[in-house]
């Protein structure tokens, strides 16, 4: 399992997709991006373009990964653990337990592929004081990077498209 982490548009997307250039059958995209509004989804057409021809079958999956069952040996992209949060916190059928269940939805699509790799982003280093349920989401975020690195083989950072290994290898 791979981690990659980093700021906006650093370059995290292309690495992950780059990661996993080797696999061709059983490829995986796994999008937890809801879309709302315009601006998501002109995100979302941007993503689908920069996949164009790499072989990744894409499942839009917004919460409960630990629903999925995957063919045995798939390569996995999941995009994006932020995003994912953000479901899992704020959604009408949201559990108390949300960083539990996306640490056990993670877990189970690490024990079920060969090769996982994850996008977070980096949050709350911006030192500005939010409302209390974005500090409550930063929070979380924070926790579930953590443990996330806990849990992979390699984490990655991107910092202005060049990747930074903090854990494991490249």
């Amino acid at each position: 399992m791979t981690l990659i982490t980093g700021g906006s548009k650093c370059g995290k997307s292309r690495l992950a997709e780059k990661l996993l250039d080797k696999y061709t059958d059983n490829k995986f995209y796994i999008a937890t991006m809801q879309p709302y509004g315009e601006e998501a989804f002109a995100a979302i057409e941007r993503h689908r373009g920069l996949r164009t021809g790499k072989g990744f079958e894409t499942i839009e999956k917004y919460t409960a990964l630990h629903e999925l069952t995957l063919p045995a040996g798939s390569a996995v992209l999941l995009e994006c653990i932020a995003n994912l949060c953000a479901n899992e916190m704020f959604s009408a059928d949201c559990s108390p337990d949300h960083a539990e269940r996306i640490i056990s939805g993670i877990e189970h699509l690490k024990n079920s592929s060969s090769e996982l790799v994850t996008v977070s982003n980096n949050v709350g280093s911006d030192g500005i004081n939010y409302s209390p349920e974005t500090n409550r989401y930063i929070e979380v975020m924070g926790r579930l990077n953590a443990r996330l690195a806990a849990l992979a083989d390699n984490v990655i950072e991107c910092v202005y498209g060049v990747p930074m290994v903090l854990k494991g290898r490249l």
